[in-house]
């Protein structure tokens, strides 16, 4: 089971606007540049990396979507802070 992880992501205040975005990502867009134009996050001006951390350190509901969803492939999750398109980079 894997005890780290590092993941990219985007932060938006309404489920149409992560919708949107993971659609633009669906047709080829760049995570790193959407993050920059629409993340409500300070790492959006990194493009949306938040680095490699532990597991049990975010939010539960994103930390979940972390640790089980498919590398690499963005996912949309709701907690607290709004809506976020979640992209997994690895596990360790």
């Amino acid at each position: 089971m894997a005890s780290t992880a590092h993941a990219l992501h985007i932060l938006v205040k309404h489920q149409a606007q992560a919708e949107d975005i993971l659609q633009q990502l669906k047709k080829g867009a760049k995570f790193q540049d959407l993050a920059k134009k629409y993340s409500t996050c300070p790492s959006g001006k990194k493009g949306g990396d938040l680095g490699e951390f532990k597991r049990g350190t975010m939010v539960p509901q994103f930390d979940k979507v972390c640790f089980t969803c498919e590398v690499l492939t963005p996912q949309i999750v709701k907690t607290k802070f709004g809506w976020h398109i979640i992209k997994v980079l690895y596990r360790t």
